[in-house]
């Protein structure tokens, strides 16, 4: 429970950011970049879901290894 509950936190905080943030981010920007023009209309949307997405999932993993590994020394 307490993964999902950071997951969908940093997702929506890293979403947010790439919004705001007026330069593109690294991962969005490219992924949008290698689709093409096909969604320009689109692209910093795009971009931000994908930045979310993937910094949310990795900090998700931290979190859930670092939480596995205390409770293992317990």
């Amino acid at each position: 429970m307490k993964g999902t509950i950071i997951l969908l936190v940093f997702f929506a905080l890293f979403t947010g950011a790439s919004l705001l943030i007026p330069s593109p981010m690294f991962p969005g920007n490219v992924i949008c970049a290698l689709m093409g023009g096909t969604a320009v209309k689109y692209t910093s949307y795009l971009s931000a879901f994908f930045n979310g997405v993937l910094y949310s999932v990795a900090l998700w993993v931290i979190f859930v290894s670092i939480s596995r590994r205390l409770e293992r020394e317990k």
